[in-house]
């Protein structure tokens, strides 16, 4: 049964503005909250992937300074301990992320239908779930993480340097869970902007203290730890100040948890999956790095912290477009759903050209920045002016992903990334280990191109049957 706050308005499944009726509550509300569903589609998402990018790239861009910074202490088992504890928390973020996707996709459908009251009591009793599991997963990861680094072939002082790191960041994963929940709200309801401002107040904590903590203080890795911890409460308390004014949260209702999660879980689930499936990757590929040695782990590791500055613009694309395929989802509206996933097509075209002509003018500025030594310095070079390019495959899946995600079929998405960390990872993998470090890379490359290349021909039909099976809304704003 409907919330009487919401009886008012017409259900996800009712017409929403009859054929000749132009002022109705619900037109007048989505006038007011879903954006997303009138106006130029090329730039809501340029404006929400831009803002995102901007977002994601402090992000990244912090973890980047952090290896920057832990390199110029010169000493090899400390930059393979980054790259090891790095790598398993990559895949606790995968979790936060996973359900932060689903919360922003159905709160974008519950707005775009004009259902906002049931798309703030889903989104606070969710959050009561998000802090629940991230708490029980950062926990176990710091009491196991002498054992899984040891999985990973972290060995001597680079496994105990990375033990401590993960037994310092990850009892605070709820936090950055909680921040990037506030920011894919504020995404959901279309306020970029601020959405954009919850990482980058993160960001410029880091920025200001890990040199302190690292080089003033001089506690090197432990510091950067420290420094990441810090960062994690900022973004989430500027996640609630950001969202304040918008309406979207109320002290959480325990009753609306069950029906919350399952809502809320049959995208977050599936997306969880997808989203684990990338670091799972990470972590055979590591593996198969460190029978190479430090060096090449390390080498590795500055290729993996490159990449998410690089191409922010495209993995922003992933969360920043749900909420517009969402919106014009739940106001029956195809044709711009569509025209949303091509032009996201587009813009990673534009970005992983732009970003491969950068890589191959600056890879002697790379390799002297981060005193890339022995094997990785190869491993660099190959990946500047060569494997680059094959991030134009993982554009591919990952759009792909925002749409199956947002169109119903979040379980095409899982089974894409997972079919990219095993059957495009591991084959391809055992195949160019027998050539060195660079066969690995070169088998990465190789996997993902066609896993990629298959996602993009999913989502077309995916998206080709929606303009049949989904009622177009007639006389819509554009």
């Amino acid at each position: 049964m409907q919330p009487k706050t919401d009886s008012a308005l017409p259900s996800a499944s009712s017409p929403i503005t009859p054929p000749g009726v132009q002022a109705t509550p619900c037109a007048q509300q989505r006038a007011r909250r879903a954006r997303f569903v009138h106006g130029s589609i090329m730039r809501h998402v340029i404006t929400m992937a831009g803002t995102g990018a901007i977002g994601l790239m402090a992000v990244f861009f912090v973890d980047l300074l952090n290896f920057f910074y832990i390199s110029h202490l010169h000493d090899p088992t400390l930059t393979a301990a980054i790259a090891f504890a790095t790598s398993l928390g990559f895949v606790q973020v995968a979790v936060s992320l996973g359900m932060s996707i689903g919360l922003g996709a159905n709160t974008g459908r519950l707005i775009g239908a004009c259902r906002h009251f049931r798309a703030r009591r889903h989104a606070s009793a969710f959050l009561v779930l998000m802090l629940a599991v991230t708490t029980a997963l950062g926990l176990v990861t710091a009491f196991l993480a002498h054992p899984l680094l040891m999985l990973l072939g972290a060995k001597g002082a680079a496994l105990e340097h990375a033990t401590h790191f993960l037994h310092i960041t990850s009892p605070a994963l709820p936090l950055v869970c909680l921040g990037m929940a506030l920011s894919s709200l504020l995404r959901a309801v279309g306020d970029a902007g601020r959405a954009m401002r919850v990482t980058l107040t993160g960001a410029a904590c880091t920025i200001i203290i890990d040199p302190i903590l690292i080089f003033g203080l001089h506690l090197g890795l432990e510091g950067a730890a420290i420094s990441t911890v810090l960062s994690r409460c900022v973004i989430s308390l500027s996640g609630f100040l950001n969202l304040r004014g918008h309406d979207m949260l109320e002290r959480p209702r325990l009753k609306m948890i069950p029906h919350a999660s399952r809502a809320i879980g049959a995208i977050a689930l599936p997306a969880i999956g997808t989203n684990m499936a990338t670091p799972i990757g990470n972590l055979i590929v590591t593996h198969a790095m460190s029978r190479f040695g430090l060096e090449a782990v390390s080498g590795q590791a500055v290729v993996d912290r490159m990449v998410p500055v690089a191409f922010a613009f495209v993995f922003a694309l992933t969360g920043s477009v749900g909420p517009i395929m969402a919106q014009n989802l739940g106001a029956r509206q195809p044709d711009r759903v569509k025209e949303t996933f091509l032009s996201s097509l587009k813009l990673t075209a534009l970005c992983v050209g732009l970003d491969w002509l950068t890589f191959a003018l600056c890879e002697p500025l790379i390799l002297h920045v981060f005193h890339v030594q022995g094997a990785g310095i190869e491993l660099v070079k190959l990946f500047c002016h060569w494997a680059v390019a094959s991030y134009m495959f993982v554009g591919l899946l990952f759009v792909s992903n925002t749409a199956f995600n947002n169109l119903g079929h979040p379980l095409y998405s899982t089974a894409f990334n997972w079919g990219r960390a095993t059957l495009g990872t591991i084959p391809f993998i055992a195949i160019g280990i027998h050539y060195g470090p660079k066969g690995v890379m070169i088998g990465q490359a190789l996997g993902v191109t066609l896993i990629g290349s298959l996602a993009l021909m999913a989502a077309l039909t995916v998206i080709h049957r929606l303009g049949h099976t989904l009622p177009r809304k007639k006389g819509r704003i554009r």
